[in-house]
């Protein structure tokens, strides 16, 4: 089956919150346990973390390792520990792509070519695009002292959560609040899968900013994908905007479609490298030098502690940093 949604996901592994759940033992003491294990063959790190998170993590890990917890499962655990949560647009779960034949008639998850690279983040899909990046932070002067970033926009975001959401209640009011009152128009709103995933790699060219990641959804809930009749405009080639496009192999079937998407998640080719992902939003190569080499680093803040607000005197510029953080993406907390 689907895994019964986020709620039920993880089912007998004994509940991303069961006894609590780990998120109030976040930064807690007794740093000198020491910890460590290894997550695709790198040693993981856990510094940072309370005893109870660390063997939480720890004993997840182990699981997922040995074929015990699926993939789906294992990000969502991920994601819950990192902070992310389904109750806060702004911190979102964040799921991979993991495809990237969205127009073949019929999906062969035997061919890696159906597959994203996991080990790039979504900036870096394809060369051109990767190489322009690379120029831009490798060339980047501020004089104002904002330091260089490959990636101005983020891979998660309330706006996106809201726009991949919009077919659905309550989602589809928050989208219209953000917007002030009024749906985005038609042309930018989401529309087809083939083109998310196009804009998103660089794959329809090499100019745009969007690096967007998926939601949890894309794996387990084929409403969000039927438009249930709300009345979201029409675009410009004059195509009203209702369900959303799927791929050819789907057979015209949201079923169909998150049933297969499911079944490249937890395929032999994406476990073998979602570790290499996982590092890069939970991981190593998430900030720092490695981030730097992976092409992975994002504007400075979207990363936590990155600015004190409260060291900021002027309540404008206080404002706009704010807003800039509840906005425009935040990084998950780093776990390994």
């Amino acid at each position: 089956g689907l895994g019964g949604g986020l709620g039920g996901g993880i089912g007998g592994g004994g509940g991303i919150g069961g006894g609590g759940g780990p998120l109030g033992l976040l930064g807690g003491g007794d740093e000198a346990m020491g910890m460590g294990w290894t997550v695709g063959g790198a040693a993981a790190s856990t510094t940072g973390m309370g005893w109870a998170a660390r063997a939480w993590l720890r004993e997840r890990t182990l699981r997922w390792q040995n074929g015990h917890l699926s993939n789906f499962e294992y990000l969502l655990a991920l994601n819950t520990l990192a902070g992310r949560t389904e109750s806060d647009l702004t911190q979102y779960p964040v799921f991979p792509w993991v495809l990237r034949d969205y127009k073949s008639e019929r999906l062969d998850l035997s061919d890696p070519a159906s597959f994203r690279d996991l080990s790039r983040p979504m900036g870096a899909q394809t060369a051109e695009r990767a190489r322009r990046f690379a120029e831009r932070y490798e060339g980047w002067e501020d004089a104002s002292g904002v330091p260089p970033f490959h990636y101005g926009t983020h891979y998660s975001s309330a706006a996106l959560v809201t726009s991949f959401l919009v077919r659905l209640q309550p989602f589809a009011a928050m989208h219209w609040t953000l917007q002030e009152g009024r749906f985005d128009h038609a042309d930018r709103l989401f529309h087809s899968i083939s083109e998310e995933w196009a804009l998103a790699s660089g794959e329809k060219g090499c100019d745009t900013g969007c690096v967007k990641e998926l939601i949890p959804e894309f794996y387990y809930l084929p409403d969000f994908l039927r438009a249930h009749g709300l009345p979201l405009g029409t675009r410009q080639d004059g195509t009203p905007l209702g369900d959303v496009v799927l791929p050819p192999w789907a057979g015209g079937s949201a079923a169909s479609f998150v049933s297969q998407h499911r079944a490249a998640l937890e395929s032999e080719h994406v476990s073998q490298h979602l570790h290499l992902w996982v590092d890069l939003v939970f991981g190593q190569r998430q900030s720092g030098p490695l981030a730097e080499e992976a092409l992975n680093v994002f504007f400075y803040l979207t990363y936590g502690g990155a600015v004190d607000q409260n060291k900021i005197e002027h309540a404008a510029e206080r404002a706009r940093v704010a807003g800039q953080i509840r906005h425009f993406g935040q990084t998950p907390t780093q776990l390994f």
